[in-house]
Order: structure tokens, then C-alpha cells, then sequence
């Protein structure tokens, strides 16, 4: 498997992942894996599908989402407390 990450604040276009592909391929390689801190146009997700290898995308969004849901480069800001009414407290036995 091969990764490349850009952090880019430019939508990544379909040459940049052509040339991915392309590297890929010269490597022989069976799956990849994209990353970029911006997003993807449409060209560049086309590229992706339909090929004989995997080839993952991540977009700034889903690699916030996943840095969140695995504690990986991220503090805890707050913490919040969510109650409800114990109605068992207001039972009279």
C-alpha cells in the first residue's frame, strides 16, 4: 500500500491523481491512499473509481472526522454534562 498527502488549500484536480495512479502502477501496487487537508473535484473522485486497484481518498473533512474519532493530533477543549431528572428520586415508598 502507498500513501501520499498534500496539505493544500486548492481543490486536488484529476492530473494529481492521475499521477498517483501512474506511480501506482509502476510499482505494481494493489491499493493506495490519497490524503489531503482541502478536497477533491469531481475529475479527481472519477479517476479514483472503476480501476483494478483500490485507491482511497480522503478529503480534509473525513480526515478531521477520523483525527477526531481516534484521538490522533487533537486535545479535548470541554467537556460538557448532559442530566435528566431522576424520577425514581420523587417515588415515595
Amino acid at each position: 500500500m502507498y500513501l501520499q498527502a498534500k496539505r493544500w488549500t486548492n481543490t486536488v484536480h484529476r492530473p494529481e491523481i492521475d499521477k498517483f495512479i501512474g506511480a501506482l502502477t509502476r510499482q505494481r501496487a494493489r491499493k493506495g491512499v490519497f490524503l489531503t487537508t482541502s478536497d477533491f473535484s469531481s475529475g479527481a473522485r472519477d479517476a479514483a473509481a472503476g480501476l483494478d486497484m483500490k485507491v482511497v481518498l480522503i478529503d480534509g473533512r473525513e480526515l478531521a472526522q477520523l483525527m477526531i474519532e481516534n484521538s490522533l493530533g487533537v486535545n479535548v477543549k470541554d467537556v460538557y454534562e448532559v442530566k435528566q431528572v431522576d424520577t425514581d428520586y420523587f417515588i415515595e415508598e
